[in-house]
């Protein structure tokens, strides 16, 4: 397995800084927030597009994907969402990253089953836009369908080898659902994996890695006993915890543990 962090650990951070902080603590790639507060989104123009891939290049560190915001089950006209998300697809192949990442979204007073027929039109129709551009979308376990088995209500529906699943290990623990559930589930269609650690469901404050109660050992044995050799990232949400202590320093602990993990399950 590979390893990566996602720049929501550190914010507004520049894109040279990122890279550094990546090859000096040994991770793989980099999970870029696609939002208009940080270096990387759509408004990029080519020139600005170019000098990103030049520094990952430089650095030897790979953009693992974007994670976007658009939320695909959301009520109200596709539109929007789908501009939205056509426009990562286009920034992801710019940059070379093999993936996005779009949140589910659906409101709290939305029927289910609507909620999970609009996400799977609305992924349909952007497949074909993904396939063109080679890269692959993938529907985060997040908010209104936070555990695998909501997740593969929506893309069993869509069925497109370019629409798949990122599996945080958060939002399906505070979902109630085992490890060895999520991937029973997900695993025909998961892209990557978001490790994180928290103190509690009440306190969802980021801890470094193994300082919480998320299930991280048992999730890292499951994918290794599977032989899936895909990309772990850590995303640490300093940017909504301000008070959370800075990435920087724990990004060489984080990796080690991580590590152990692995070498654990082998």
């Amino acid at each position: 397995m590979k390893f990566a962090f996602s720049t929501l650990g550190v914010p507004g951070l520049p894109i040279p800084d990122v890279v550094r902080l990546a090859a000096a603590h040994g991770y793989h790639g980099v999970e870029l927030r696609a939002h208009p507060e940080e270096p990387v989104h759509p408004g990029l123009g080519p020139a600005e597009r170019a000098d990103v891939v030049a520094e990952f290049k430089a650095g030897g560190i790979e953009v693992l994907g974007l994670a976007g915001y658009a939320r695909v089950a959301a009520p109200g006209d596709d539109t929007p969402v789908l501009d939205e998300i056509r426009e990562l697809l286009g920034l992801a192949r710019d940059l070379g990253a093999p993936f996005i990442r779009v949140f589910p979204g659906a409101d709290p007073g939305q029927e289910s089953g609507e909620a999970d027929a609009t996400a799977a039109r609305r992924l349909g129709t952007a497949a074909e836009y993904a396939a063109d551009l080679g890269v692959r979308i993938l529907l985060e376990t997040h908010d209104s369908h936070r555990t695998g088995a909501d997740a593969i209500r929506v893309l069993g529906a869509v069925g497109h080898r370019q629409v798949g699943s990122l599996w945080d290990v958060m939002h399906t623990w505070l979902g109630g659902e085992q490890p060895a559930e999520t991937y029973a589930a997900l695993s025909p269609f998961l892209g990557y994996v978001q490790v994180k650690d928290i103190a509690s469901a009440e306190d969802t404050t980021p801890l470094p890695l193994g300082a919480g109660v998320l299930p991280l050992a048992e999730c890292v044995e499951l994918l290794s006993r599977r032989g899936w050799d895909g990309w772990l990232c850590w995303e640490y949400e300093k940017r909504w915890y301000e008070a959370a202590a800075p990435l920087a320093g724990l990004l060489g602990p984080g990796r080690e543990h991580l590590s152990r993990l692995l070498n654990d399950a082998a």
